[in-house]
């Protein structure tokens, strides 16, 4: 295999608009030369125009760089803590239009266990999550809303008997009420506008794929996309060290507050 990994990061980068030079490179290496191996190509040059002309490998391939593990209510123990300090606290300070943006979504299941979540507090026609990836395949996949029982071993049973229903032995799709509150958007971290007056900002499993460069100027990003007293969620192996110095407070493990 050719050895130009920085000419191909500029190709992927002018195909796609994904930074390669902000993913820890040694695991990302790897990662592509394995798919580039798999699917017997020379090298860089020949995959980079295989990804020009074959658009199903071109979606493969986004699919495979941006890493799409997700579940509902995964690590519920801090699901729990969201319904019983932050969610109360969001609503009795800033009112029920709370504006909650769950960033780099995968395939939906985070933004829509918090709608069900919410639906403890509000009434369904006033909850809204924005929700964002920088993968096209996985927001379809997410707007189609089929789930494999695994994704759903974490959920309350409750939310399991209310909002879905088994269309196949071990499939699972979600209710259309639950889907219908929920906006998707395409959207990179790394070079889009953030979403701004955000309450909540969640943002799990995702970050510890980033460079530290990277992951600091999205932190700061969320930090000025938050309103003050705003929550940013993230993920149980990204407990951010120097909160204070990106202008946050961290009342609990994984949830920072906007001072």
């Amino acid at each position: 295999m050719d050895n130009d990994y920085g000419k191909f990061k500029s190709d992927v980068y002018a195909l796609t608009k994904i930074d390669l030079n902000a993913y820890k490179e040694k695991q990302m290496k790897r990662r592509i030369d394995t798919l580039i191996s798999k699917h017997c190509f020379a090298g860089y040059d020949e995959f980079v125009a295989a990804l020009k002309s074959n658009p199903h490998l071109f979606e493969e391939f986004v699919n495979y760089l941006t890493i799409n593990v997700s579940e509902f209510y995964r690590n519920p123990g801090q699901w729990q803590y969201l319904e019983e300090k932050i969610i109360p606290d969001l609503i009795a300070k800033f009112g029920h239009g709370i504006r909650i943006w769950s960033a780099a979504c995968s395939t939906g299941d985070e933004p829509y266990s918090l709608v069900m979540l919410l639906t403890k507090f509000l009434p369904l026609n006033q909850i809204k999550i924005i929700a964002t990836d920088i993968d096209e395949q996985v927001i379809s996949k997410a707007k189609t809303g089929l789930y494999k029982s695994s994704s759903l071993n974490s959920l309350p049973d409750e939310f399991k008997r209310e909002f879905f229903k088994e269309i196949t032995p071990g499939v699972f799709q979600i209710d259309e009420k639950i889907k219908q509150r929920v906006e998707f958007r395409k959207h990179n971290l790394l070079k889009d506008d953030y979403i701004g007056g955000c309450h909540m900002i969640v943002c799990r499993n995702v970050l510890i794929y980033f460079t530290e460069e990277a992951k600091q100027e999205i932190y700061k990003k969320f930090n000025a996309s938050l309103v003050r007293e705003g929550i940013l969620f993230v993920g149980s192996t990204e407990q951010i060290t120097n909160y204070r110095e990106l202008n946050f407070a961290s009342p609990k493990s994984f949830f920072y507050q906007k001072k």
